[in-house]
Parts: structure tokens; sequence; C-alpha cells
């Protein structure tokens, strides 16, 4: 966490003077860290700024009712004055309960595939009967034409940017696989995590079993296929996202599928499911043209200094990945479909 220079000030605030700080997890966005105070471990993480602090009172409300639904989910501890965070020098903290799990950078089997997908299904329908209205929505975080109109001005602000000559073709290919996406139907929206990439997902130490999501401060309403989409653009990229090279792999898409279908059959509608294949193709362009702008704009995502000599070349080689993803599951598209039919029963 910034080199694990944690004020004393914020571990006090949780009375947690002089308990053990160290790294957790590979996250670019929030700073996460181990608390270790006798035999009581907890997950501290500072916020990035991106974040309201009061988005924790969403997290708060969403993971007591996952509880409620017998669904493991972190717990928000309030501090020693009741507060769910505390902001010192300039930075958010919260402190949250630790779980026994691992994540992962990708997926190692398909029956990791279809572990992740079904608890993914039972997430949302856990989800399905809370009212809340959510004071803290992200608005407008899949309008596809938003971020189209946001990397073509990122090439007309940029064009003396170091890299330019080799940003703009990835830009030109990007913004024409996006002419040719489908249309999304319209569809009503679900409560769902916002971000639901396979790092965000802890498995089971000892079993292997899918454990929960983490790593909430997306949580909202959205239309479900796109969410599914966010998913399975993840899930299905052995690759990662850090690498120009990728491809979509259906025998990892196959049983994730399945085992979303196995929980949320009777609930989902066909206009849902029927629209997975498409909102994965969108979402893999949106999340290209998001990067390649900021390997222009250099503002947005972190990046690891370690692995890339700047910014925008860690956010060229992940706008790559996810254009050259996207290229394969267009070419796998129908095959695609048919494993959507088959695992939900239509056709």
């Amino acid at each position: 966490m910034q080199g694990l220079e944690v004020p004393n000030s914020v571990l006090s605030a949780w009375n947690l003077g002089g308990s053990t700080v160290s790294p957790l997890g590979s996250g670019l966005i929030n700073h996460t860290a181990l608390v270790t105070s006798g035999a009581d471990r907890y997950v501290l993480q500072q916020l990035n700024p991106v974040f309201p602090p009061e988005i924790n009172e969403d997290i708060r409300v969403v993971t007591a009712h996952l509880r409620a639904r017998g669904l493991v989910a972190p717990e928000l501890l309030p501090t020693v004055d009741g507060r769910l965070w505390v902001e010192i020098e300039g930075r958010v903290y919260r402190l949250m309960t630790h779980l026994d799990g691992v994540s992962r950078n990708r997926l190692n089997s398909p029956g990791e595939a279809r572990e992740a997908g079904g608890l993914l299904a039972r997430f949302h329908r856990a989800l399905a009967d809370l009212d809340y209205a959510f004071p803290h929505r992200r608005l407008g975080v899949h309008d596809t034409g938003r971020h189209m109109a946001v990397l073509r001005q990122a090439l007309l602000d940029h064009p003396s940017h170091r890299d330019f000559a080799a940003i703009a073709p990835l830009a030109g290919e990007i913004l024409h696989l996006a002419a040719a996406l489908p249309t999304l139907p319209a569809v009503p929206e679900r409560v769902v995590h916002g971000d639901p990439k396979i790092n965000n997902l802890l498995f089971a130490t000892e079993t292997g079993r899918a454990l929960c999501f983490i790593d909430l401060d997306t949580l909202g309403p959205m239309a479900l296929p796109l969410e599914l989409g966010d998913a399975f653009r993840s899930w299905c990229n052995p690759a990662g996202e850090d690498h120009r090279q990728s491809a979509f792999a259906l025998d990892l898409f196959t049983p994730a599928v399945s085992g979303y279908a196995e929980v949320a059959t009777g609930w989902i509608t066909p206009e849902e499911s029927g629209a997975i294949v498409a909102g994965t193709l969108t979402i893999y362009v949106e999340l290209a043209a998001r990067f390649c702008a900021d390997a222009l704009r250099e503002s947005y995502f972190g990046w690891d200094p370690q692995r890339f000599p700047t910014r925008s070349a860690h956010n060229q080689a992940r706008a790559a990945n996810q254009l050259t993803a996207a290229r394969s599951l267009w070419d796998l598209r129908g095959a695609a479909e048919e494993v959507v039919r088959r695992a939900f029963g239509a056709g």
C-alpha cells in the first residue's frame, strides 16, 4: 500500500495500532493490505479517489443482504467511533473482514469456470429482491457511443504523443469493430457486481470452490447482458489483460455459461440470455477503447511500472489484448451462441 506506509492514526481508528501490515493482492485501483493483529487478520484498503467514500454505504447494505441470503461476503468493520471509513492525510481508508480464499489472474480449468458461473448466478439471484436505491451510480459506464467519442477526441487532443504513430492504427481498428457490434436488446436493469472480472472472485483455499466476490465499489443496477459480458470477457481470455496476444477460449466459456444457467434458468429472461455473446463483444470493444484512449491521455488506469516502461505502454498492451480477444470471439460467435442456446434450453 504505497510502500505500506500506513499512518498509525489509520490503524488506531480501529484500535489496531502496532499491528503488522503487509501487501495483499495485485490490484491497481485500490491499494490493499493485510493487517495482522495476533491471531486476527483484516483487509485494509485505501480507496482510489475515483470512488466517493460514501460508496461504502452501498457496500454495507449489499453485503448484509448477501449474507442474509446465505452467501459469503466481506463485512465492513466500523471504527471505534462507528464510522465505515476514515479520511486521514487526504486519503480514505476502510477495514473489512479477511476471507480465507485465493484470487486468480486467470481461470485454471473448466471446473473453475463452472464454479465461477454458478457463483455469479447465486450472487445475482440473491440480490433480486434487494429494495435499495443506489445513490452513487456510475452513470454512462457502458455507454458505448460515449466511449468511442472519448477515443476519437483523444486522437484529436494528443497528436504529438510520443506513441501516437502506434496508437492511432489501433484506435482505428477498435472504432471499425465498434461500428459492427450487434444492437443489444432493451432489458430491465438488475442489481449486479459491476466488475466481475476473474481477480474479483475468491476461490476457497482448500476445496477450490468459488467462495465470493470482492472489490464491491462498482455495485449497482445494470443491464444483465453487460454484466455477464464483463464476466465472460475476463474469464474466457486465458492470456489475462496485460498481454498483446490473446484469444477467446470457448472451452472456458462453455462451462462458465453452463454453471450460470444451472442456477439462473427460470430467473434470467430469454432476451437477457440471448444477448450474452453480444454483451461480451460489446465489453471487449468498450474496454479496448478505454485503454486506447488512456494510452494517449495517461490519466486514469493504474499501471505496473515493473512490467511496463510507461502508463501508455501498459494501456496499449491492454487495448491490443481486448481487441484481439474481441476478434477471436467474433470469429467464434456462431459456436458461442449455440453454447448459450443449449445451456438455457433455447432451441
